[in-house]
């Protein structure tokens, strides 16, 4: 099995920590000094050999690659001419590896997720990788849910295991888009009902076949080489996986796991990382609380006053200064689009 660490995306909701020149992946978020991109490549080297862990990355990010993963060799980089979401980037990495005659079993992972226990991870790969090795089958991953959560999407399973791939792993019923609070609190009541965590288990040719059948014209991309696979690749919709293929897949199925996971995909989910203080805050940096309560600061450099505030998220840096009720933090990436377009149509 080799695994295959997506890093691209722009974490626009960890805003202004998060930038487009350097998104959280290349950033120290859950650990020390660690970035979430080093974590990931160390939690799969922990299980595989360093020939077999691979980073798809758009050019941009390369140099950020390089400097963060010297050990890589140059085939252990998946390059996109840009980035244009996750469908293509794995189109390409199943492209990547059937021009080099490879068709072992991948794991296609992001590169921000959190997930403490790699040994349990490695051990529900392994399970999937058995299913995964008949052609046209995909596994992935579902995370048993704790709470009702809106950043997610979900996965209804069947309610039995299918007894032909062992223990655990189920057939997948339905993939359900990101439900409002009220849906996800009916959802997560649900038997059998697991949260998308977006790591797939599948070979190269199983990606290409169903890219054929599902997406051809996007498809006929990868056929291409060099400089005009390159000029085409950029032209390519942006899609994820979801939209592009797995929601339409027939031979879907999933293996549940509730191990301690977590996408990193909001400032709140800091609290479920590092736990709150007696006064339900993470403060990090000069932070000098009063009166404040269940609040997330964050501040690099300044000295920062927090006074008789509940349930805020403030960040301070260098780029910007976000300050944002915690029940509105999944508006933060419409709401720093605006802010984009109004800057580069001449607003300050």
């Amino acid at each position: 099995m080799k695994a295959v660490i997506m890093a691209g995306g722009k974490g626009t909701r960890f805003w202004p920590r998060s930038t487009t020149a350097k998104p959280k992946q290349f950033l120290s978020l859950t650990s020390g000094e660690a970035t979430m991109l080093q974590e990931t490549y160390s939690r799969f080297r922990s299980c595989l050999p360093e020939e077999d862990v691979y980073v798809a990355v758009s050019r941009n990010y390369l140099p950020l690659v390089r400097e963060q993963l010297p050990q890589l060799s140059e085939e252990q980089l998946i390059i996109e001419p840009e980035q244009r979401d996750t469908a293509p980037c794995i189109a390409l990495t199943a492209s990547f590896f059937q021009k080099r005659g490879l068709n072992e079993v991948i794991v296609t992972a992001p590169s921000d997720q959190y997930i403490p226990d790699a040994a349990e991870l490695m051990e529900a790969l392994r399970a999937a990788e058995q299913a995964a090795r008949d052609e046209g089958v995909v596994v992935t991953m579902g995370i048993v849910p704790t709470r009702a959560e809106t950043g997610y999407g979900y996965i209804e399973a069947g309610e039995h295991e299918d007894g032909k791939y062992g223990p655990g792993i189920k057939t997948v019923k339905a993939f359900i888009e990101k439900p409002t609070l009220s849906r996800a609190e009916e959802l997560i009541a649900i038997p059998n009902m697991y949260w998308n965590s977006g790591i797939f288990i599948w070979k190269p040719s199983t990606i290409a076949g169903y890219m054929q059948l599902y997406q051809p014209d996007m498809w006929r991309v990868f056929e291409l080489e060099g400089e005009q696979l390159a000029k085409a690749y950029v032209q390519l919709p942006k899609q994820s996986i979801d939209y592009a293929l797995i929601e339409k897949l027939e031979r879907l199925y999933t293996l549940p796991i509730a191990f301690t996971w977590d996408d990193v995909g909001v400032w709140t989910s800091l609290e479920r990382i590092f736990g709150a203080d007696a006064d339900g805050n993470i403060l990090l940096g000069k932070i000098y609380p009063t009166g404040t309560s269940n609040s997330i600061v964050y501040a690099e450099g300044q000295r920062v006053l927090v006074i008789g505030v509940d349930n805020l998220i403030v960040v301070s840096t260098d780029e910007g200064l976000l300050i944002c009720h915690k029940t509105q933090e999944q508006a933060v990436k419409h709401a720093i689009a605006a802010m984009d377009a109004e800057r580069e149509g001449g607003m300050p």
